[in-house]
This record gives structure tokens, sequence and C-alpha cells, in this order.
């Protein structure tokens, strides 16, 4: 074996793979947790069909006892696998040897796609407990982020031009409300995805006899699962939904960094991430402090979208057990589970250590001059000179102040027909951007209460 890093992609590499995940996460996702997933699958079997009197109690409990994960041959169970296709087999037979007589009561009437999917179910529980409480806390911090900045004017933007005036607290709170949305999203998937899989070769548990029913719900109890109301080895839209959650999770993410990115560009320089020494600089050029976190937001948003896509493709399964389509997903969850947990780790630094410049924001929302209110000022005029009038009028201060680069509040006061009738502190306030937020900071305490923070 190689003395040198060998790792040939961004999870495992000693380079990239705490910038596209979290060692928590592969944790549960790695070979060796797999494998005791495997195996505590069996165990949880064995006591199952004794309870159920499908097999004798003293072999269950030798079974418990004697199955030792650290003590497999690794290196042979990876040669036989590739040989076999499939792991489950292999395993039984290094297990079964090492519970003697009652080894030959393992695996009882199970199917290898039976220990596999559960296992992985028992993955999904780990990994989305994950997702869950990194999602609590982000939301935490947006919901910190929306309050503070609930009256931090802003200037909105749409199609990447100014629009209207906004807060960064409404910006905040709109990517509060999303994690919310999240939240109970995660919340009404658990029951349906958390279910174990037992149903023996082509799905009927025939090999049970009239003992199928009750030994499927007995293993689901000492696993802590759901118990299928049907069997699901080629009825794949559990794990679909999980991935295509995962896929809006970092979606999320996604349009978050991109605000982010934009916002911290040199021509915007409204907000920035941490600083950290060393983070973000350019090899030649000095002055760079690059959106490390939110680039790699980003990147994750991608790949699970493609995951996603994998995940539905994979669906279109062929009768009874698939012969293709459920390798495929061997290769999406993993990953995807992995950049998700990189992605929130990514945001939840990013944005619990955010840098918010106040007043770069309030010099951008005064670029236009005050035409960026154009319509606070026509919807202001309208009472005293009408409403098509108020807009000819504003329509004509707006060209003037561009061809003279005037501002708004100056070109309405050279125009007799606003001047005669309103006095220069109230063209002031109309044409102000302060004056102008809606109801942004009302909608902020209207996330902010809402989910029963």
């Amino acid at each position: 074996m190689s003395a040198f890093p060998t790792s040939t992609t961004v999870f495992d590499s000693i380079l990239f793979r705490d910038a596209f995940g979290t060692p928590e996460m592969r944790e549960v996702f790695s070979d060796f947790s797999l494998i005791t997933r495997y195996a505590e699958v069996e165990i949880a079997l064995a006591r199952a069909e004794a309870r159920c009197g499908v097999i004798p109690a003293q072999a269950a409990e030798e079974i418990a006892k004697r199955t030792d994960v650290s003590a497999l041959d690794f290196d042979l169970l990876r040669k036989e696998t590739d040989i076999v296709g499939y792991p489950i087999l292999p395993l039984v037979q290094q297990i079964a040897k090492q519970c003697g007589d009652a080894g030959r009561y393992l695996h009882w009437g199970a199917t290898t796609q039976d220990i596999m999917d559960t296992a992985l179910v028992l993955q999904l529980r780990a990994g989305l407990s994950i997702i869950e409480a990194d999602i609590a806390a982000l939301r935490g911090i947006l919901a910190g982020l929306a309050q503070r900045y609930r009256d931090t004017p802003m200037a909105g933007r749409t199609h990447l031009q100014q629009a209207l005036p906004v807060t960064f607290g409404y910006k905040a709170a709109i990517w509060l409300a999303m994690f919310d949305r999240h939240a109970a999203r995660l919340a009404e998937l658990k029951p349906r995805v958390l279910v174990g899989q037992f149903a023996g070769a082509a799905g009927t548990l025939a090999s049970l006899g009239g003992k199928g029913f009750e030994v499927q719900q007995a293993l689901c109890e000492e696993l802590g699962l759901g118990v299928p109301v049907a069997t699901w080895h080629v009825a794949r839209d559990g794990l679909a939904e999980t991935i295509n959650f995962l896929a809006l999770v970092t979606g999320s993410l996604g349009k978050i960094a991109l605000d982010v990115m934009l916002m911290a560009s040199t021509e915007f320089g409204e907000v920035y991430e941490p600083f950290v020494k060393g983070r973000g600089a350019s090899s030649t050029m000095p002055q760079k402090r690059n959106p490390i976190s939110s680039e790699l937001m980003l990147a994750a948003a991608k790949g699970v979208r493609q995951h996603a896509g994998l995940m539905l493709d994979a669906m279109v399964q062929d009768f009874e057990r698939a012969t293709g389509p459920w390798h495929a997903e061997w290769m999406a969850i993993p990953e995807s589970f992995v950049l998700t947990a990189g992605s929130l780790h990514q945001a939840k630094f990013a944005l619990g250590g955010l840098i918010v410049d106040e007043n770069k924001m309030a010099a951008n929302l005064d670029i236009s001059r005050g035409l960026i209110v154009a319509e606070a000022v026509m919807m202001g005029l309208a009472p005293d000179l009408g409403r098509q009038e108020a807009h000819d009028v504003v329509y004509d201060a707006c060209r003037l102040a561009n061809e003279k680069g005037k501002t708004l509040a100056d070109a309405l006061s050279a125009d007799p027909r606003v001047s005669q009738r309103i006095d220069r502190a109230t063209i002031d306030r109309l044409t102000s951007p302060g004056n102008y937020l809606g109801l942004a900071p009302e909608m902020v305490d209207r996330v902010i209460a809402s989910c029963g923070r």
C-alpha cells in the first residue's frame, strides 16, 4: 500500500474532504460503519426471529454475542464482494464462522437486499439527524441576521438592476423562511423513509410461511424503524424523496451563496465572509479575499442536483428486482449526504460570522440619486397632481436627473408643476429610499414569529 495519499475523489481527499464534507457525515457512510450496520441488521433479524419462535433463542444470543465486525478479514471481504457483486453473502459467511453452530441460523429467510436496504435506512436515520441539527443551527443564525438588520435599508435588485429599497433583514428573513420549510419537509419525510425492509427473495416473505409479517414487525421494532406496508425492493420513491430533499436544501444554500458572492464583489462591497488569516487569499494578488465558503456551497448545490436526477432515474426499476438502477443509488446517496453536510457546515461558518457593511449598503442605495424610489415619488405626487400627470412629471424628472447628473429631488424641485404645489421638505421625504421600504420590516417580524420561534 502506498505511503502517499491515494484518494481519487474530493470526499476522501486529504486536501479537499473537509471542504466538501464533514468528518461526522463521512463516518456515517464509511465502509466500516456500513459493514457494522449490515451486522447490526443480521443480529436484529436473529433476535426478531427468536422472539417469533422461528429460530432457537440460544442461537440468536450466540449470534449477537459472537459477531465481531472488527475481527473480519476485510481484504477477503473486498475480494469476494468483487466476485459476487454484493457484500452480504461474503459477510454472512465470515460472521457465520464467528458464531459457530449458531451461524447456521444467520440470515434466515432474508435476501441480500433486505439487509442492504435496512442498513441503508439506518444510515439515512443517522445522516438526517445530522442534517436536522445543522438546519436548526442555521435557522438560528438566519433569525439573528433578520432581527439585527430588520431596518437596515439596502437596494433591492431585480434582473441585477436596482429596483426598490428593501432591508438586509428582509433578505435574511427570506433565506430563513426557506429553511423553516426545509425543517418541516424533513419532519414529514422521516416517517415515510425510515422504514425497514424484510421481504425475502421476491418480496413475498414466502420462506417464513405464516410468520413473515410477525418477523418483519419484530425486526423493525428491534431497530426502531417503521414497518413497511408493502415490499419496497423496487419502489424507491422514499430514497428518491430523500435525495431530492437534500437537493432542495443545497439549492437554497446555493441561492444564499450566490447572493453573498455578488454582494461581496468589489463593486458591491456590502457583505464579507468572516475574516480568517489566509482564507480566500490569492497566490499572486495580495488584495484578494475570495468568498470560499460560498463557492463551495454553490458547487455542492450543483453536485447534489445531479444526484437528485440520478435517483429519479434509478426509480425506473424492472419487475421485482432491479438490474442496475439499484447500484446507481450506491453512488448518489452517500455523496449527496456528504455534500449537504459540507455545504451546511460552510453556511454556518460564513453566515454565523458574516460581516455586514451598513454604510456601503446605504451608499449603494444612493447611487441612483433617488431614482430607485421613482415609484414612491409618483404615488406620493398622485393625490396632488393626478396619477397620469404625476407619472409624466416623474418620468421627465428622471430623464433630467440622468442627463444632468442631478438628484431626483433637485430635478423635481426644478419643475414648476411640482415646486408650485409641494415644498422641498416633502420632496426630500418622498425621494428618501429609507422611507419606501414597504412592509419589509414587518415581513421580518412575520417570519420570526412563525414556526413557534
